[in-house]
């Protein structure tokens, strides 16, 4: 039996335990800022556990299929760098564009390449390649962290983790992006559902949903403890998860409007915007009129 305390010592005792909850090293990494800042991106939301999914696994090689502006694959690398993880990292993409994504000029490529040379060049790399040139690089059971976010639809999902699937290691974990997107020809929900019958796994419903699976048979006892865990508790991680990923969603947002309003667009059309404005107000003037008694 636990003996009694007064209300003062257990909110005493409650204040200690929670101090020393968050100064605990291990939860560090889930309040690690992102350095991938100002560039668009439907991934901000899953940087907390980006980085605490690194530390987590500490991988040997990560390798990244569809990499675009960089976001998850900066977090990947953040993560190994404050980390102190001795590892490669390997971000494939033919930085083109696709369908979904929309194509795009080579800017999106060379400002990505000078910030990952800059912060991370001495662990990471761009390989400029289609998912399937690129295969031969890497050796079978070499992969710790696979990540797939390329084309969406269920064939080419299926495709790119068919084919990757040799080259991952026993302890391999492989991240979903956008598994709760159900519109136009996103299908990776419909292979997820099939993943997760397989592998142990997690969803986090946010940011357009990310899958993890345990694909190895060794994967960290941290990480497989997600997929062990029970409704409610599931509930409350993805909660949590959300919550702390939030807070870069929304700073994103901030800075897209930042550049708006810095743009040259913008600028110009300040005049017709204001015409618009008097044109608004005039208009509800008006209306008042009428609808004042005589």
């Amino acid at each position: 039996m636990l003996p009694n305390r007064a209300p003062e010592q257990s909110i005493s005792m409650f204040s200690r335990d929670l101090m020393a909850a968050l100064a605990s090293p291990d939860r560090e990494p889930i309040f690690w800022p992102p350095t991938r800042t100002g560039m668009m991106s439907a991934w901000w939301g899953h940087v907390p556990f980006a980085h605490w999914l690194v530390t987590a696994l500490r991988p040997g090689l990560i390798v990244e299929l569809g990499t675009q502006n960089g976001v998850s694959f900066s977090s990947f690398c953040e993560a190994m760098q404050r980390g102190h993880i001795v590892g490669r990292c390997f971000a494939i993409d033919t930085w083109k564009g696709d369908e979904q994504t929309g194509f795009y000029d080579d800017t999106v490529y060379q400002n990505l390449f000078g910030f990952i040379q800059s912060r991370y060049g001495a662990f990471a790399e761009l390989v400029r390649l289609s998912f399937d040139e690129a295969l031969p690089c890497f050796d079978e059971g070499s992969i710790d962290l696979l990540h797939i976010d390329g084309l969406h639809t269920y064939e080419a999902v299926k495709s790119d983790f068919e084919n990757w699937l040799p080259k991952l290691s026993d302890r391999a974990v492989v991240l979903f992006h956008d598994t709760n997107v159900r519109q136009n020809d996103f299908g990776i929900w419909k292979l997820w559902d099939e993943i997760r019958e397989r592998y142990p796994s997690f969803e986090f419903p946010h940011g357009h949903g990310l899958g993890v699976a345990a694909v190895g048979k060794n994967v960290p006892k941290p990480i497989v403890k997600l997929s062990e865990m029970e409704e409610a508790k599931r509930t409350v991680i993805q909660g949590r998860f959300a919550q702390l990923g939030a807070r870069w969603i929304a700073a994103d947002s901030a800075d897209q409007l930042s550049a708006m309003y810095r743009s040259t667009s913008w600028r110009l059309t300040k005049p017709l915007r204001a015409i618009k404005k008097s044109w608004q107000t005039f208009i509800k003037t008006l209306g008042d009129i009428s609808r004042k008694p005589v």
